[in-house]
């Protein structure tokens, strides 16, 4: 444990299988700590973690919080509420004609051949879809007064029924909201303290079915997450913490608790999205800005993309087939860890996933109480990793546990040796992985094999030189803290909101003058949110961008703006760089049309440089060898085994050969490269491909 000097800086990443803090203090000094997650409450699982930090360090926990200077927590609860379908009960107010839209949807089918496929259930059953007659139309002016008694007919229904919260989404209301906000007024004075969600505040967006799926999604969710998170707030202020916590958003950056709690919607992706922050910190100690982020936890495995050093953040959002219109990092996620469970379908076919073991009981391995073989079990059984205490002491592998489990449920019934089902397994979990990688980076028009890939997560780096061989990507970047990749992203990001404002017209026609005014709003309600997150002019950052397309087409392309002046020759070839990348080709005649505008506004946080490491580059000696398969054509190795301690900056060792870690286990291949930076971290140059 290193000694610490306050203040400190205190990032907390809830994951399926742990949960993970790292504590920054002022000097730089890095610490973690992991501790099994609580499912059932994840305020306990991070209540825990500062408990066991603070026991580490030789602090009182009030003392520990005290002279925190910064606290973002990442957090599965949106997500979680969704997945165990635990969300409120909630009605919805719809312009009439529009009652259906929920269920009619945009006839969207995640896989096109498969047309027996369940759509999954509607929020808001079709009774509590009420109907108001009023209406704006496509210029946002009033055609149709609010009917205030429709309001009032729909209120005894839902006091009838207990509804605990309710959506708002009247046609063209992101246009104008002033029909949604009289209509939550009359709410509020006839239901009391009910949340009310208004399409308008929420997501202002020109899709009415996306728009609608949004606003219910956000009242469905808020009850429970906003409860737990002001709970978690004033816990943390009774033990000692000064400053307002921190959550992240799924577009990367992080938000008080007061300024989420209208669009708790937003941290659906709490915590994956924290790879923007970590990626970032990549990009400062790699100097390399193109690189993909594979943060493989004990659930699932996390793929995020950054080209020139931006990481996309789009509007689109599928959760568990609900289609949101909301600020996202572009990550795609499979079930894909260290605690998927291996299995046997019907048809007598191997299965990797996605239903994973999570904390507890865990792989069968943990040896507590759970009998499903795992990715961990199979990397157990190859040598892989070695039994024993892993995670501070948190859990304790056992191989026998490990062998039975792949024994029983995989290797007998299929009539094959305990050590090729164990094979098999991790081959099914590494093709998933990269499936992903190639759904972000080569259907968004890039190359994978000219970024390097960053492996994170407890274990990523145990998956990291094989994925990145069959991508073509000649460099594997590891942090030392891999498996809290995402907790130490938290106090690399920066607080953010993004506006938004709709306008469909020819970009061409329309003025500077006119898009500087539509910006113009924009612009100081992001002033505003800065001021209020309590970050001065000097401390916060605006960015402008415009939403462009082909007219005759349906999505939109964002680019930036600038932040003054409009340069439209830019604007033009951003686009159309992005489109022909993205979609192969460009209309070089091809007309135009403006769809929205936006001002993301970002509050900048201290990003105090990575520590550089110390010492003398020394070759340093194995702890042990071990026997350890490592593909289909060297099959098993005498592998030498490195204490992560042991590696200095400078130090260089060639493959195969594993590297124990505090949080990970990395696994390095035959003939592969390995060398140690200043900030401690390796760099792994696979053997046989060209740069």
């Amino acid at each position: 444990m290193s000694q610490l000097t306050a203040p400190w800086s205190i990032g907390v990443d809830v994951g399926g299988t742990f949960t993970d803090l790292v504590m920054r203090d002022s000097e730089g000094v890095i610490n973690v700590t992991k501790v099994p997650s609580v499912t059932a409450d994840p305020s306990r699982g991070v209540m825990n973690a500062l408990v066991a930090q603070s026991e580490q360090a030789g602090f009182l926990l009030s003392d520990l919080l005290g002279a925190c200077e910064l606290f973002v927590h990442g957090s599965t609860i949106a997500t979680n509420t969704i997945l165990e379908r635990k969300g409120a009960r909630i009605g919805m107010l719809t312009t009439r004609g529009f009652r259906d839209s929920l269920e009619i949807r945009r006839g969207i089918r995640e896989n096109q051949w498969d047309h027996r496929a369940p759509f999954p259930q509607v929020l808001v059953p079709r009774y509590l879809r009420l109907p108001v007659s009023e209406r704006i139309d496509r210029h946002g002016q009033e055609t149709l007064p609010l009917d205030l008694q429709d309001i009032e007919a729909a209120v005894k229904i839902f006091q009838a029924e207990q509804v605990q919260a309710v959506a708002i989404c009247f046609f063209n209301a992101y246009l104008n909201g002033a029909h949604e906000r009289a209509a939550e007024k009359r709410l509020l004075d006839m239901m009391g303290d009910t949340f009310i969600s208004m399409s308008h505040q929420v997501t202002p967006i020109m899709g009415e079915y996306e728009r609608g799926s949004t606003v219910a999604m956000n009242a469905y969710v808020a009850p429970k997450v906003v409860s737990y998170l002001k709970a978690l707030d004033d816990s943390l202020r009774e033990e000692g913490l000064g400053r307002p916590l921190l959550l992240l958003q799924s577009n990367g950056g992080a938000i008080s608790v007061e300024e989420i709690a209208k669009r708790p919607v937003n941290l659906l992706l709490s915590g994956p999205a924290a790879g923007v922050g970590a990626l970032q910190l990549c990009d400062a100690q790699l100097d390399q800005n193109n690189l993909i982020a594979m943060e493989i936890g004990g659930t699932s495995c996390d793929v995020t993309l950054m080209h020139q050093g931006q990481v996309p953040v789009g509007e689109e959002l599928n959760i568990e087939g609900y289609h949101l219109g909301t600020p996202a990092v572009d990550i795609r996620t499979v079930g894909a860890g260290g605690g998927t469970i291996a299995w046997i379908d019907s048809a007598g076919m191997l299965c990797v996933g996605p239903q994973g073991a999570g904390a507890n009981p865990g792989p069968a391995c943990y040896g507590l109480g759970g009998t499903e073989p795992t990715a961990t079990d199979a990397h157990l059984v190859l040598g892989r990793l070695k039994p024993g205490p892993y995670a501070g002491g948190a859990v304790t592998l056992d191989l026998e546990r490990a062998e039975a489990a792949i024994a029983r449920k995989i290797a007998e019934p299929l009539g094959m040796n305990t050590e090729a089902a164990a094979i098999g397994i991790l081959q099914l979990l590494e093709q998933n992985v990269l499936h992903a990688v190639e759904r972000i980076s080569i259907e968004r028009g890039y190359d994978p094999s000219r970024f390097v890939l960053v492996a994170a997560g407890g274990a990523g780096p145990m998956h990291g030189t094989s994925v990145a061989r069959a991508l073509g990507c000649r460099q594997v970047y590891i942090p030392r803290q891999a498996g809290a990749f995402c907790a130490i992203g938290m106090l690399y990001s920066d607080v953010r909101q993004d506006f938004l404002k709709a306008h469909l017209a020819p970009f061409e026609e329309t003025s500077d003058a006119d898009v500087e005014d539509l910006f113009a709003d924009l612009l100081q309600r992001g002033r505003d949110f800065l001021d209020r997150e309590g970050f001065h002019r000097h401390q916060g950052a605006l960015r402008r961008e415009i939403d462009l397309r082909y007219r005759g087409q349906l999505w939109s392309i964002r680019v930036d703006a600038g932040i003054e002046g409009l340069d439209r020759a830019a604007i033009v070839r951003a686009f159309e760089e992005q489109h022909e990348r993205q979609f192969g080709h460009i209309q070089p005649d091809g007309t135009l049309d403006l769809t929205a505008v936006r001002v993301i506004a970002n509050g900048l946080v201290d990003r105090a440089e990575w520590p550089h490491m110390t010492g003398e580059a020394t070759a340093p000696e194995p702890t042990d060898f071990t026997d350890v398969y490592l593909d289909a054509t060297q099959g098993y190795q005498k592998t030498p085994r490195y204490a992560g301690g042991d590696l200095s900056a400078g130090a260089e060792l060639q493959g195969p050969l594993l590297v124990a870690e505090e949080t990970t286990t990395i696994l390095v291949g035959s003939g592969d490269h390995l060398r140690v930076d200043a900030y401690g971290n390796y760099l792994i140059t696979l053997a046989g491909i060209s740069p």
